[in-house]
């Protein structure tokens, strides 16, 4: 990490010549501007800088949607204002000569963009903390390595794609060493960067793999995740590769999944661990968690691909309980004392950090609050439990429950539950909208 004298001295010294100041959108992508480092030590420090508002209401591919009332056409598309959180400044190692700083949004009258991923979570955490707790987590993040590149991806309609393996490697070192190149100088620059890297392994489909990051208090690790997303895509590219975080990326293999990792602490303990297990709180937030994970459902699962991803037996959890190290279940508890935490397998790779952290602790918190006790510890096969209850299986079904719950609307807000309702209809009236190939495959000549 860096502070603006370090900064000031490494590029006085020739070493770091641009810094990139950046935010998340609504995908968790980093959008943003490069400065020249010494207009930026002069300058954007202090006083930030400006970007269009249109970025909270684009759709993947940068077209203005319109029905936001945050920024629209009748509005003019202002301004909204980056301010630099200096705390997250750092070496972008896998760059050359870069640093980069992340930022919140502001308006003109200096008040916080409350539909910013950013500040969505910062706001769970306020009312964390104004309960006496520091959010601990982590975010486990797989993807697919392949040998092609993204713009030959691209060009063949991201078809007939090589995978950086050919059989499934989960925990197979060998395999796991014909990427090592990629893979040790991922740990290395994320390292580098202030992003400590706890391990990394191959995973179960052909050609996934997973690098875990250490778990830290939850903004952070948003942060973390984010930039470890940036820094793969970009030193794939570097060497003429590809990776996607998609939910699921082929039909018949393995999701890639985000395993949320979340404990409270207050005066330096775990309060989740009692005396002789776990603690009430656990309990209750654990309870208040799973309780209203169908309202909470699209910020787990953001896109129509996210739904895919639950099959049966596919490791990925189709169906709601919660369990002591199963990993059939939706909810997994693991560690013990100080270790102890909730594993939570809904969301996948595609999952923005910051909703998902906010959606837990909405949830969790509430529990906390409403003393809410969770069912029965469930043992056995969850895929075979047919008495447990389903996921949401559609992106459809999901945002109508979201849009609906007054549970959601208490936690984030009349603005930001419009705002995000808007957005994934968004998503699902695209899908929707779309001619496939599998369509192509099904009907263009027998029908």
């Amino acid at each position: 990490m860096l502070d603006l004298e370090t900064l000031a001295a490494r590029v006085y010294d020739d070493e770091i010549d641009t810094v990139v100041v950046a935010f998340a959108d609504h995908y968790g992508r980093l959008l943003g501007k490069r400065f020249d480092a010494e207009f930026f030590l002069e300058e954007t420090a202090t006083s930030g800088t400006y970007a269009c508002d249109y970025l909270l209401t684009t759709d993947m591919e940068m077209e203005p949607i319109p029905g936001y009332a945050l920024a629209n056409w009748e509005l003019g598309y202002g301004d909204v204002h980056l301010v630099p959180d200096l705390t997250t400044l750092r070496v972008a190692d896998w760059l050359e000569g870069t640093a980069m700083v992340l930022c919140d949004l502001e308006h003109n009258d200096h008040t916080s963009v409350a539909e910013s991923p950013r500040a969505i979570l910062k706001k769970q955490l306020e009312r964390a903390a104004g309960l006496g707790f520091r959010v601990m987590a982590a975010s486990e993040l797989e993807y697919y390595l392949f040998d092609s590149g993204y713009r030959q991806a691209a060009e063949s309609g991201f078809a007939d794609l090589r995978a950086a393996g050919w059989y499934l490697e989960d925990y197979h070192i060998l395999q796991g060493t014909r990427t090592e190149d990629f893979t040790r100088a991922a740990r290395r620059h994320l390292k580098a960067s202030g992003i400590p890297v706890e391990n990394s392994k191959g995973e179960w489909g052909v050609g996934q793999h997973e690098v875990n990051v250490r778990y830290a208090e939850a903004l952070t690790m948003a942060d973390r995740h984010v930039l470890f997303k940036q820094c793969l895509k970009e030193l794939a590219d570097r060497q003429g590769r590809s990776l996607t975080f998609m939910a699921k990326p082929f039909a018949g293999g393995a999701g890639s999944s985000c395993h949320l990792h979340l404990s409270l602490w207050q005066d330096g303990a775990n309060v989740f661990a009692g005396a002789d297990g776990p603690s009430e709180l656990f309990r209750w937030f654990l309870g208040g968690w799973l309780a209203r994970v169908p309202e909470f459902m699209p910020f787990y699962a953001p896109t129509v691909n996210s739904y895919k991803r639950f099959e049966d037996g596919s490791w990925a959890p189709t169906r709601l309980a919660w369990s002591v190290d199963n990993r059939t279940a939706g909810f997994r508890v693991v560690g013990s004392g100080a270790n102890l935490r909730i594993e939570c397998r809904i969301p996948g790779a595609d999952v923005n950090p910051y909703l998902a952290f906010a959606a837990a602790l909405a949830s969790g918190l509430t529990g906390i609050e409403e003393q809410t006790e969770p069912p029965p510890v469930f043992e056995g096969d969850a895929y075979a439990a047919t008495e447990l209850p389903p996921l949401s299986w559609t992106l459809r079904e999901a945002t109508a429950r979201f849009r609906e719950s007054a549970a959601v609307r208490g936690a984030l807000g009349e603005l930001v539950v419009e705002h995000y309702s808007h957005y994934f209809e968004t998503e699902q009236d695209a899908f929707d909208r779309a001619v496939t190939d599998w369509e192509r495959r099904r009907y263009f000549e027998q029908i």
